[in-house]
């Protein structure tokens, strides 16, 4: 047993009494050195893994069919909406292209004839020497000619617009999960070329059929850190990623067990389909809890220091994490009553 800070006298009992009658039933954060023991409502947290899952899985597919001649992505690469990830080239275009140019330029030059007979049927007919029939084919030979480079510049937007379309882009913003092609690879129109996960991320877990009457949308959850450890209340910056709340519970059970999708800040950097313990709240029950430092630990067991200088043996259940506003702690499974008053160990 430590020694006290005070010798055993007939004065320091009457302190501790004093102090015992003026706490009050609760502990309070202005109350540091003390607290009466009162059970308090605690969550029943369930742990269980859930899994990082993309709100939204879209694919960017190729608009033509061809040659992917670049390749500008690999998996895991970010990319914004509209971003070039790859170019399919078709070598047909560019000869349509020319082609289409080559026949622009002589139906230009039957405009200009046209133009230059009309000149002349004009003149004729003001002389009175041309027919009006003439003047006539004259016009009709011109409007025609422009018809023709009309229908022509529009066919060649439209091969000009397959050449465009050859740039494969990014439907949505997100991250690359899977490249579908390689460079130099032949691909058909509609062709996927890589699936992208958008940037929303939620988290996927399962709860067995009996807690699922517990579970409702807005509900909170603890998320531990990566690499699945385990949320304790010794260190909570440390051990709790962030706290979630849950967006979607389906109607439907699978294999004895509930879905849900719970929204979690702080994901955007994890891995799809990496997994994460949660905690999951599923009913409350009354539970002593105290701060894990207010425990002393001796030869491996565990005593609590009592306001009279007293330390009576307690069996230390599990970490009770802060959840919805309460404060975690360490939950005292015996050895402690409702009303006994206990006091922060010296050095702690």
């Amino acid at each position: 047993m430590p020694r006290s800070l005070l010798p055993h006298t007939p004065a320091r009992k009457a302190l501790l009494v004093l102090l015992a009658v003026l706490l009050p039933l609760s502990a309070t954060a202005g109350e540091p050195g003390s607290l009466t023991v009162q059970p308090r409502p605690v969550e029943d947290l369930k742990a269980v893994f859930a899994t990082v899952e993309s709100v939204r899985e879209t694919l960017a597919r190729a608009r033509i069919g061809g040659t992917v001649a670049d390749l500008t992505v690999t998996e895991g690469d970010k990319v914004t909406v509209g971003q070039v990830i790859a170019t399919v080239r078709d070598p047909k275009l560019p000869l349509q292209l020319a082609a289409l140019d080559a026949r622009i330029r002589a139906l230009t030059a039957q405009q200009r004839q046209a133009e230059l007979e009309l000149g002349r049927a004009r003149q004729l007919r003001a002389s009175g020497t041309g027919t009006q029939q003439r003047l006539d084919d004259a016009q009709a030979a011109l409007d025609v000619a422009r018809a023709q480079i009309a229908a022509m510049e529009a066919e060649r937007s439209v091969v000009a617009q397959q050449a465009r379309e050859g740039e494969v882009l990014a439907p949505a913003a997100g991250r690359v999960l899977q490249v579908k092609v390689i460079a130099g690879a032949v691909v058909m129109p509609g062709e996927p070329v890589a699936s992208i996960a958008t940037d929303t991320y939620i988290l996927r877990f399962r709860l067995p059929e009996r807690h699922a009457r517990f579970l409702k949308e807005g509900d909170s959850v603890l998320v531990g850190q990566r690499g699945l450890a385990p949320v304790t209340v010794a260190d909570p910056g440390a051990t709790a990623l962030a706290r979630g709340t849950v967006r979607q519970v389906y109607p439907e059970m699978a294999g004895g067990q509930v879905v849900a999708d719970a929204t979690v800040d702080g994901l955007g950097d994890f891995f799809v389909g990496e997994r994460v313990r949660v905690y999951v709240a599923t009913g409350t029950r009354d539970a002593v809890v105290i701060p894990p430092d207010w425990l002393l630990r001796r030869f491996g067991t565990d005593f609590v220091r009592l306001a009279d200088g007293t330390e009576v043996p307690v069996q230390a259940g599990g970490d009770i994490p802060a959840l919805d506003g309460q404060p975690g702690g360490l939950e005292i499974l015996s050895g402690l009553k409702p009303g006994d008053v206990i006091v922060r160990p010296a050095g702690s």
